[in-house]
Parts: C-alpha cells; structure tokens; sequence
C-alpha cells in the first residue's frame, strides 16, 4: 500500500513546496575551525537527525581533522551546537559513515585516519600492518549520538593487503530488513592500490557489529574504476551500489549489484542514465521498492538533482532537480512526514546546510 501512495505521489503534476536551508555546520562560526566538509545524515530509531562532518583545520581534504557531530529533534527545523564525537590530534579523521543496528540501538560511525601530514596519495604504507599507515577505525555511540565510545581500529581485518588507503562512504551504511541475511549491517568501502587504482567492497556483520568481514571486491576494468561509494538493499535482500568515477572513462556513476548481500558482486558498468561530474552522490530506500539518489547532475559540481528507481537503479522513473546551482556532496535520511532530509554542501568547504525535500514533487 505504501508503495502505492508514493507511485501516486510521484506521478502528481504539482511540485510541492520543499523547506527551507537551515545552516547545520559553519566555519569560523558556530565551529572554530576553518573549514568544514564531507555530511553524513541518520535519522535514529528515537528519531533524532543526527548530523556529522568533518571539522577541517585547512581547505584541503587531510588538515587534522575533527568529527564533528549536530543533533536535532525536531525533523531538522532546528539543530543543536556542533561538538566533536572523534579528534587524533594532528591526525587527520575523513570519510564518516553511519549506521545504526536495530535491534541494540547502538550507532556505528565509521572513518578513515591519515598521520599528521600524511595524504591521501602521499605514497603511504601498503597493508594493514603498519600503524603510521591510513587506518580504519570506528566509534559507537549508545545514547542517540549525545556520547561516542573510544575508538575501535578494524584495519588489520578490512584493509586490503594491497591497499595504500582505504575510506568508508561517505555517508550512510544500511541494515539489512530482508531476505536470508536480513539484519546484516554493511558499510560501503574504496580502496586504493600503490598505482593510484581505486575500487569498491563493503565490509559487513552478521553479529550485530561485534566483528566485522570483508566482501570480495567490485570487479572492474581499467576504464571502469570506482570511488567514494554508497549501497542500498535491492527488493530481494540484495544490493545495489553507485559509485564516483575514478577519471576514467565516461563521466558517468558507476555501479553494481550483489545476490549474496555484499559478499560478491556483477561486474561494474556505467549508468548512461546517471551523469556524474567526479563528485560523492548518496542513496536512500524510502519503502520496499523505491530508491532516491542524489547528485549535482552537472556541469561540473552543480544541479543537486533527486532521482528516484523502482527496480534497483536499472532504471530511474523519476527525475526532478533540486538544488540549482553550486552543489556538491550529501547524504539523505527518510523523515517521519515522508519528505527526506538532506544534508548537503553548497559547493562551499565553508557551510553545510539542511533542507527536507518533498518526494511527492517528484
């Protein structure tokens, strides 16, 4: 019956009118650093928003970076003063992706660290092994993101033997609610070998995040290379990823589904439905059937437009442009009214901002 409605809904002729932008992180002002990037947007099971960015002590992407953590519980009207959830000091903490398990309540928010004046493609150690390397860790939070735990480095297990980086998201994972691995919990991964190739797996647990498995990675070509990376489950209790091109080949999303919840996957191939202008975009379920995603459409980082599939991304439905102008990265949460929650970078590593779209416009 839901997905019903939302058929209805989205065939209306009548655009809706979305909300406003609230101003969620900013630099120099409700944060003392410099510059801030990179949303990562859940809706809790209590449902708080809870917001988190990477606080940047410079505009480059590694300049010891904070996570920084919003709450609001009012649907996003309104969002509390930032405060840090993780900080290493002159290190540097990137990529923060959330999760939270169901059935516990506890939220996973996963990251990437980088040593202080380390790079992302500043010939790093190779592996797992040594700790001067990029590392990839997790904090949990078990009271709505008000208090995060110490953090928990799960490189030796994840990190691919040949990876120089490896980086989670950015945005959200997902639960699983089906099929023969329903309450798997997965989050999205790239990695990077020493030759500067990326490519996507997800890491997943079957016991509620107490540990932590790899998936076989996305086969790909050479021309065919995926970057920062997002999944949502297909009708059947499977996957389906999208991810940024890797500068190679069309300027396109890249993507892939899996039969056995992460564990293997289809071979890569480009959306020619699906412009990408080597930028982040995020995915969402809304119900059984009907998945958004989300990206500046182009030219270059602009045009946030909100695309909307009935099949696991090997079609898209529906289409409408959301965000004229400058827009780079985001991440969606589905609120209590049914709109979806969006944080999102105006194409500025000055301001994240919050707007709830109406999917009913589309």
């Amino acid at each position: 019956m839901r997905y019903f409605l939302l058929l209805c809904l989205f065939a209306s002729s009548t655009w809706a009118a979305d909300g406003t932008d609230v101003i969620v992180f900013e630099a120099k002002k409700n944060l003392s650093l410099p510059s801030v990037r990179i949303p990562a947007l859940l809706r809790t099971q209590k449902g708080a928003l809870l917001a988190v960015a990477e606080g940047r002590e410079k505009a480059t992407d590694q300049a010891g970076n904070k996570l920084v953590v919003s709450r609001s519980e009012d649907e996003g009207v309104n969002w509390s003063n930032p405060f840090v959830a993780y900080e290493q000091g002159a290190d540097s903490c990137n990529n923060p992706c959330l999760v939270q398990e169901t059935k516990s309540g506890r939220i996973f928010l996963f990251y990437q660290t980088f040593p202080a004046g380390g790079h992302e493609f500043g010939n790093l150690p190779v592996g797992p092994a040594d700790p001067k390397g990029n590392r990839s860790c997790y904090v949990t939070s078990d009271d709505d993101g008000l208090t995060w735990s110490r953090p928990t480095d799960v490189s030796a297990t994840l990190k691919p033997e040949d990876a120089t980086t490896t980086a989670s998201g950015p945005g959200i994972g997902i639960q699983l609610r089906s099929g023969p691995k329903a309450g798997r919990l997965i989050i999205p991964f790239n990695s990077q070998d020493p030759k500067k190739n990326f490519y996507n797996w997800v890491a997943y647990s079957d016991d509620a995040g107490a540990t932590w498995k790899r998936g076989q990675k996305v086969p790909q070509t050479e021309t065919i290379q995926l970057n920062e990376v997002q999944v949502a489950e297909s009708a059947d209790g499977g996957l389906y990823l999208n991810a940024r091109s890797w500068r190679r080949g069309a300027g396109l999303r890249k993507t892939s589904w899996s039969k056995d919840a992460g564990e293997t996957w289809s071979q890569a191939v480009e959306d020619p439905k699906l412009p990408d202008p080597i930028c982040q975009g995020c995915l969402l379920r809304l119900d059984d059937r009907t998945t958004a995603f989300l990206n500046p459409a182009g030219p270059k980082r602009a045009n946030g437009t909100l695309r909307l599939t009935h099949d696991d991304g090997r079609s898209w439905a529906n289409s409408r442009l959301v965000f004229p102008g400058p827009f780079a990265y985001s991440s969606m949460a589905l609120l209590k009214d049914g709109r979806i929650g969006v944080l999102y970078e105006p194409a500025s590593n000055t301001v994240i901002k919050f707007r709830a779209v109406d999917v009913s416009a589309q």
